[in-house]
């Protein structure tokens, strides 16, 4: 269930993807390169481009000239019969009224003229022919393209303010026409268009000629297109898919023979593609799971063919949709399986990890009790002592012994309870008998650094827990109070009950800890600059111990401290709820 879960979040997450502006424009560079690799189908061109070229501007005095040369070449164009004639200029400013009245007239000579319009800068209308124009044309249509900066598709209709207008290719097709819109198709005469935004489809074989040099039979029965290809008069020269830069006009004849011709390139529905992500994502993850990572590698494969099919026969498919929708289940899969081999090894490791740090522990608390009973041994061979003292001395060695054993049988529990092989033991136990218990153990160890440990207050609380654990965190503190303390000072032992916690705090007079270190204390074999650089043995594991006992019984640790004054530890534990002790003895 959690592999499924994990690869529908990657199914989701590439759909998402799949919808950003990069993949978009991924997709986008794919349909560029897909558009050279499938050039369009041969075709007999049922338009031509008249140009306005560099020379022909240059001949008739450029381009303040022009709709003189515009008067002259509607004129032989009329001449020639062509189908239609589709001029891509913009006439809406007046100019001079005889070469107005000259353009009007060659105007009213063509048959089925269009006439170009555009949006108005603030979109607030069209910018339509003057109406002496106008009146001869019979249809005018949007010259507005949207290229980003490719000019790989048009928007066949466009509105500014209240009316809409027409691309000039499509008006070319059949001048004057009222499609019939059916969804997102249009029905124009018997021409039906699958969109209303149209990928061009570049076949690069629309004829040109020169407008100073026209052939009039090239022209008959044609579509012609009039418009500026000199680089001095042409402002609309936008990237084609195939990597070239074209005029406007020649752009809107190669809109023209892709509407002629119905070589439509339909992008797949949105609910289509969702199938084919689903499907492939689906494949994917069973083939990985089942078969192994070969199966998925097949399917990737199919996953960057698929567009590359289904192409020439006129469907686009999003590339990088596709990739993406196999690629992070895939990755996901994979991920899966590796975190599942890699939690097998961290379970190994962490058998051995704890195995090792069981034998350190060992070995790290087993100096106290040893360093008593060889400080106490010595006392007995060096000095002559009373035989009460002796008897004292021998107690001890006895009890530390004994305590030597019941630790070594500590952290052998803690080990199994490290690996969840036992239960903590509970019971209620007085926090007061410990604390003495641990006092007096610790004393020992204070008296060969001259040191004295006060218990200022006997806590009047019941801990329920593990005695010998909450013991052990204890006498730790004690003896790491000793270790780095100085000689002849004090360590304050303080205890009380308060809104059922008990909170037990002992306190040195030692370097201190600098407050950059705070926080990393009770880290397994951590220890501070200062304490290394004192030459103050140890590994950095018992106070570790200390805060995982805590934890482990609900409590926390804390810790205050100056450097140069002395530190503070605070166990801080529940209290048992059916805590009941007698007031301090």
């Amino acid at each position: 269930m959690k592999k499924w879960a994990a690869a529908g979040a990657a199914f989701a997450l590439a759909v998402a993807i799949s919808w950003t502006p990069v993949a978009g424009q991924i997709d986008n560079d794919a349909y560029d390169w897909m558009s050279r690799l499938f050039p369009a189908p041969a075709s007999s061109p049922q338009s031509i481009v008249v140009a306005i070229d560099e020379t022909t501007l240059q001949s008739r005095g450029g381009m303040r000239a022009l709709r003189g040369v515009l008067a002259d070449t509607l004129e032989q164009i009329a001449a020639a019969s062509p189908r239609a004639v589709a001029l891509d200029f913009t006439l809406a400013d007046p100019g001079d009224a005889a070469e107005d009245a000259r353009l009007a007239s060659a105007m009213a000579k063509v048959p089925q003229l269009i006439l170009a319009t555009d949006i108005a800068q603030d979109r607030s209308g069209w910018q339509d022919p003057a109406s002496a124009f106008a009146a001869t044309a019979a249809a005018l249509g949007h010259v507005h393209a949207d290229p980003d900066p490719v000019c790989r598709w048009i928007q066949l209709d466009k509105a500014a303010g209240r009316d809409r207008r027409w691309a000039l290719a499509l008006q070319a097709v059949s001048p004057g026409t009222r499609p019939l819109e059916e969804g997102d198709a249009i029905q124009w005469r018997d021409l039906r268009i699958p969109s209303h935004r149209i990928r061009i489809v570049y076949a690069g074989a629309t004829p040109s000629v020169p407008a100073h040099s026209i052939d009039p039979a090239r022209l008959r029965g044609k579509t012609v297109f009039i418009g500026a290809t000199a680089l001095t008069a042409a402002r609309d020269r936008l990237m084609t898919p195939l990597g070239t830069m074209m005029p406007g006009v020649e752009i809107h004849a190669e809109l023209f023979e892709t509407l002629v011709h119905g070589r439509f390139r339909v992008d797949a529905p949105p609910s289509v593609v969702m199938a084919i992500q689903l499907a492939l994502a689906a494949l994917t993850v069973l083939g990985i799971w089942k078969y192994g990572y070969w199966a998925g590698v097949l399917v990737l494969l199919l996953a960057h063919l698929l567009p590359l099919i289904v192409f020439p026969r006129g469907v686009v498919l999003p590339s990088f949709s596709l990739a993406a929708a196999i690629w992070l289940p895939a990755l996901t899969a994979a991920a899966g399986h590796f975190r599942a081999t890699r939690r097998e090894l961290q379970v190994a490791e962490a058998d051995r990890s704890r195995y090792q740090q069981a034998i350190h522990w060992v070995t790290h608390e087993m100096r106290t009790p040893l360093t008593a009973i060889q400080g106490s041994s010595e006392l007995m061979t060096r000095y002559n002592l009373p035989g009460e003292k002796q008897k004292q001395i021998a107690d001890m060695i006895n009890s530390e012994s004994k305590r030597l054993a019941q630790m070594i049988q500590t952290f052998l529990d803690m080990e199994r309870l490290s690996a969840g092989e036992m239960e903590w033991r509970r019971e209620n136990f007085d926090a007061a008998d410990v604390l003495e218990s641990c006092v007096a153990r610790a004393a020992a160890v204070a008296e060969q650094k001259s040191q004295r440990i006060e218990a200022v207050t006997r806590p009047a609380a019941l801990i329920s827990g593990d005695r010998e654990l909450i013991g052990f965190a204890i006498f730790n503190l004690l003896t790491n109070a000793v270790k780095y303390s100085r000689e002849g000072t004090t360590i304050s032992v303080s205890a009380g009950a308060a809104d059922g916690m008990l909170r037990l705090s002992v306190r040195d007079q030692g370097m201190g800890i600098e407050e950059k270190d705070l926080a990393k204390l009770g880290t397994r074999f951590f220890r501070t600059r200062r304490a290394e650089e004192a030459g103050i043995q140890g590994t950095g594991i018992g106070l570790s111990i200390v805060r995982e006992i805590v934890t482990r019984h609900g409590g926390r640790l804390e810790v205050s401290s100056r450097v140069g004054e002395g530190s503070c530890f605070t166990i801080i534990v529940p209290v048992s709820v059916d805590s009941e002790v007698t007031a301090p003895r």
